[in-house]
């Protein structure tokens, strides 16, 4: 029976199906994690909370609204699988998490980090505000210096621990001898705690702590605002990752053993069941079944497979179990070979250069210089070395570094949560940088334009009599080709027909006996049929020629109104797949795109996005599989469905949450409009560096006014990213 793969939660390449839960001493309790992406109140929470706590050797289990997750305490023996079917009954979805993957990601160590680093400087920036505005109002004399010391002792431990995030950048930068924001960020911040110790040391009138900390307090909120955008989309794609369960079944003197992929060698007998995946490459010694290739090929029809046949890691074993003699495990499978490309691809991604790295390189140079002539100028003209520094640090302070540190943090903060709201995860940090500048955009085609599932085209031209026996036999499969023939019958009120002696053949489909005679629901040739191009099932009854029932890749909701507005935007979109020609032909010309590659391999995949590269083209990739990750690492920008395999989803720049494409033409829109409110933010910045700059050479600038300029455009930098809102 031919057939296409029906695409979920992708399972990882080495990964088996196969039992839940691998043995354990049955001294010890369990834990396991389901996923409930269904509850949406505390009534859902009491329901399953209940649902679980009834089932026998649970001993707890606690529901946590927010992470959509339960965790449950039971007794040895208890497995995932024989909780999801309970909670399925109550009507919620529920999947088994990997509570080793969860427990890697748990920690949040850099955002608790961040987040310290800012209730810090926040908390030491208004108490140095208060005691400057005491000195603002007239303190004097002995009472001023007091006031300066204790700003001191505040601000240099609170800006030592605040501010190294911008001191190790810094650093960083400059060991390479290359210039970025965070250099002119630094040299403001020493230089104005530098003055200001110097300033009172002498008793003098003026000193910049509190400008120091407040630069530093608006820069670490921009600063984890960031990071905080990127962390869901890191949380989402380690979420997708802990549903992946990476064991096999290792077959040793007829015995069948459950262990980590990992501990496979070369030589070992795999038992694959039905709706596993291949964990190695090798050699098929006993069983029949179809193997679906569609996430490493692209191919939609599966393949026969039998003894003898070789067979990859990462293909899905469809239909009876099969035993292989592993050739290749670990990093020596041809699965493991496509990390080579995707090794190569990404090293041309980050040599991308972001609009505030090129900001830097102008702006910072330009600061330094024009604070280093008002030192000379002001040195020359009044011979006083104190007199010159103060307005140098002036200069520096108010040139405001902060609202062009806020510039990009701000309106990628606010166009991704837009986008979130839309069901789009940012990943990268230049992303909507890059999204911006597309203007190719190549789609893979099965399980990305297309649903991967097969949908029966054909139901209206078949007999009440046929579709009653074609139901009753899909039922005796899990088959994707049965499942939709089982799912569409139903919907048109087919009952199934009484047979009896209902058998699946691994491989070739399902037979019975109907009134006495046999009948068969399978493969062309196991029916006797002649079977054409296309994806079919056929039905024998032993009256007259077989029946066939043809099966279409549906297109993903959005696919069509995606591909159209990108070609009203003047995009260039092309067609790049592993599938058949034929396949790719018609997919191409339903959906109106003139530029389309079949039977693409992995690397040619690549191939043809470097092409387009190397011709000056900017290019966006969406796509799936694991034939996908090279050209997804290669291409300008890339996006991948949540339902992607995970390799693609690494590999990619955006995760796409939810199963309408539709998005997908809005996110660079939105790209486009974000990197508008970055370069207006720069422009803003200037503006006021215009502004205050003079006042500042001339001596003018006090700290009072320096710390009002720098929270102005700072302020102004962040309400013109919340435009994108």
């Amino acid at each position: 029976m031919t057939a296409q793969l029906t695409t979920g939660t992708a399972a990882c390449p080495g990964c088996l199906a196969a039992p839940a839960e691998p043995a354990r001493p049955m001294s010890e309790d369990v834990q396991i994690a389901l996923s409930l992406p269904g509850i949406h109140c505390s009534a859902c929470i009491a329901t399953v909370e209940r649902e679980l706590n009834a089932c026998p050797g649970v001993e707890d289990a606690r529901v946590n609204l927010t992470l959509k997750r339960a965790m449950i305490k039971a007794a040895a023996g208890v497995r995932a699988a024989d909780l999801i079917p309970v909670l399925g009954q109550a009507g919620f979805e529920a999947h088994e998490l990997d509570t080793g993957a969860l427990s890697a990601t748990q920690t949040d160590k850099a955002g608790r980090d961040l987040l310290m680093r800012l209730a810090v400087a926040g908390f030491a920036s208004m108490n140095v505000m208060l005691l400057s505005v005491s000195v603002w109002s007239g303190a004097t004399d002995a009472t001023r210096d007091m006031f300066h010391w204790i700003s001191a002792a505040i601000a240099l431990p609170a800006i030592a621990f605040s501010a190294q995030p911008f001191f190790i950048n810094a650093w960083s930068a400059l060991r390479v001898r290359r210039l970025n924001m965070d250099v002119p960020i630094v040299l403001a911040i020493l230089l104005a705690l530098a003055t200001s110790l110097w300033e009172t040391a002498l008793s003098g009138a003026h000193a910049y702590f509190d400008a120091a900390l407040t630069l530093t307090f608006f820069l670490l909120a921009g600063r984890y605002l960031d990071y905080r955008t990127r962390a869901a989309a890191r949380s989402a794609a380690e979420e997708l990752t802990a549903l992946e369960v990476p064991r096999a079944i290792r077959v040793i003197d007829g015995r069948e053993h459950e262990v980590a992929v990992g501990s496979l060698a070369v030589g070992d007998h795999v038992l694959v069941r039905p709706g596993g995946r291949m964990p190695v490459d090798g050699q098929i010694i006993s069983g029949q079944s179809e193997l679906d290739r569609s996430l490493l090929t692209g191919e939609t029809v599966p393949v026969f497979a039998e003894t003898g046949q070789t067979v990859s890691a990462g293909e899905v074993n469809l239909t009876g179990p099969l035993t292989i003699r592993a050739t290749a495990v670990g990093t020596d499978t041809s699965l493991h070979r496509m990390a080579d490309l995707v090794a190569v691809a990404e090293s041309g991604r980050s040599r991308y250069t972001s609009l505030a790295d090129k900001a830097a390189k102008l702006y910072a140079p330009g600061v330094h210089i024009l604070s280093a002539l008002s030192f000379v100028g002001w040195y020359i003209y009044s011979g006083d070395m104190r007199t010159a520094l103060n307005i140098a640090a002036a200069v520096l302070i108010i040139t405001c570094p902060c609202a062009l540190g806020l510039a990009v943090p701000a309106v990628t903060t606010a166009a991704s949560g837009r986008l979130f709201r839309k069901g789009m995860l940012i990943k990268h940090a230049t992303a909507l940088e890059r999204l911006a500048e597309v203007d190719t955009v190549v789609f893979d085609k099965t399980g990305t334009l297309t649903e991967g599932t097969p949908e029966l085209v054909n139901l209206k031209d078949q007999t009440p009599s046929d579709l009653a026996i074609a139901l009753a036999l899909a039922d005796g499969s899990s088959h994707p080709l049965s499942v939709s023939l089982a799912r569409a019958a139903r919907d048109a009120g087919v009952r199934p027909a009484t047979i009896s002696n209902l058998v699946e053949v691994p491989g070739f489909g399902t037979e019975a006996t109907f009134d006495g005679q046999r009948v068969r629901l399978g493969r062309a040739a196991w029916v006797g049929a002649e079977g054409g191009s296309g994806t079919s099932a056929w039905l024998a009854t032993g009256d007259g020629a077989p029946t066939g029932f043809h099966f279409a890749d549906s297109l993903r909701p959005g696919a069509a109104a995606a591909v159209e507005a990108f070609h009203r935007a003047g995009k260039t979109v092309v067609l790049l797949s592993g599938d058949t020609q034929g396949a790719v032909e018609e997919l191409a010309g339903k959906l109106g795109i003139r530029d389309w590659v079949a039977e693409a391999l992995p690397q040619e995949k690549a191939g043809k996005i470097r092409a387009l590269t190397e011709q000056g083209r900017r290019v966006l990739m969406v796509g799936d599989g694991l034939n996908d990750t090279a050209a997804l690492a290669a291409a300008h920008v890339s996006i991948s469905p949540a339902t992607a395999l995970d390799a693609a989803r690494v590999a990619s720049d955006i995760v796409l949450l939810g199963n309408d494409l539709a998005p997908i033409a809005e996110a660079c829109k939105t790209a486009e409009k974000a990197t508008r409110r970055i370069r207006e933010n720069f422009r803003i910045a200037t503006i006021y560096n215009v502004i205050a700059v003079p006042l500042a050479v001339a001596g003018l600038a006090t700290p009072l006014i320096a710390a009002l300029a720098m929270s102005t455009s700072s302020i102004t930098v962040s309400l013109n990213a919340l435009r994108l809102r």
